[in-house]
This record gives structure tokens, C-alpha cells and sequence, in this order.
């Protein structure tokens, strides 16, 4: 299956889950192609410069808001290039 790749902006994060040393966050993007089950990456980079790979673990649709579950936030507003790799 071929990787489908796009260009989105972060519009919102919010705390999903803390388990003792595990965060995990849920975010938007004001454009995606991820769909509830699909699994892939988020790339931004950071002022300095510094590629920064954020791993999608997993997606979920909540009443039309698609969220994107990771471990590392991005902060509202940066701009990213998602990855779906299924």
C-alpha cells in the first residue's frame, strides 16, 4: 500500500492519557489524511531547525473531529507533514 503523504497545520491538543511515565495527547490538524485506524507519522521543524517525527499511534473520529493520538505534542499552529502508513 503506497504511503499517502499531505501538509496540515495544528489547530488543537489536549491530554488524552497520563499512566505513570506514559503521556499521551490528542490533536488536530486543520486538514488530514488519517482515518480512525490508520497509524503513521507527523514531521515538523522545529526554529532551530531540527527535524522533529512525531509517530500517530492511533486515530480516532469523535463526532466528525479527527484526533490524532501521540506521545510528543506539537504546539497549535505549527505546521506539519503527515504520513499514513496503515
Amino acid at each position: 500500500m503506497p504511503i499517502e503523504e499531505f501538509s496540515a497545520v495544528v489547530t488543537d491538543i489536549r491530554l488524552e492519557s497520563r499512566d505513570a511515565d506514559t503521556v499521551r495527547w490528542r490533536m488536530t490538524l486543520d486538514r488530514t489524511s488519517f482515518a480512525a485506524g490508520d497509524v503513521g507519522v507527523l514531521a515538523a521543524v522545529s526554529r532551530t531547525g531540527t527535524r522533529i517525527e512525531v509517530p500517530v499511534l492511533a486515530v480516532i473520529d469523535d463526532a466528525g473531529d479527527i484526533w490524532h493520538i501521540v506521545e510528543k505534542p506539537l504546539a497549535a499552529g505549527t505546521d506539519v507533514t503527515g504520513r499514513v502508513t496503515r
